[in-house]
Order: structure tokens, then sequence, then C-alpha cells
């Protein structure tokens, strides 16, 4: 595969996760926050965040 190729493969599935996430978060009315900008630019780890990133479990939070 060319580098190209690659990389324009690459960019079209960041921005596929990224509208996944604002669409997911639109419909369920969840906030997406920061999310569809970190799956931008992260892809998979960004989308993994997304789902199992929770604030709530966050100890120091009342």
């Amino acid at each position: 595969m060319e580098l190209s190729a690659f990389l324009f493969a690459t960019a079209c599935a960041h921005v596929g996760f990224a509208l996944f996430v604002t669409g997911h978060g639109r419909v369920t009315g969840r906030e997406p926050g920061n999310w569809p900008y970190i799956t931008l630019a992260l892809g998979l780890a960004g989308l993994a965040g997304y789902f199992f990133y929770d604030e709530t479990a966050d100890p120091g939070r009342h």
C-alpha cells in the first residue's frame, strides 16, 4: 500500500469515528464534550475513551 493511500484511509476512518461519536451523543442525549476532537486526532483510542471513560468514577469528586 502506498503511503498516500494509507494516510487517506486513516484520515477517512478518523473522520468517520468522530462523526459516529457526535451522532451517538446526539441520539442518546449524552454530551460528547471534547471526545469528537480527541477521536479525530487519535482514532480508535478516542473512540474507546468516549465509551469507557466515566467522569463519575473519579473518587475525588463529590
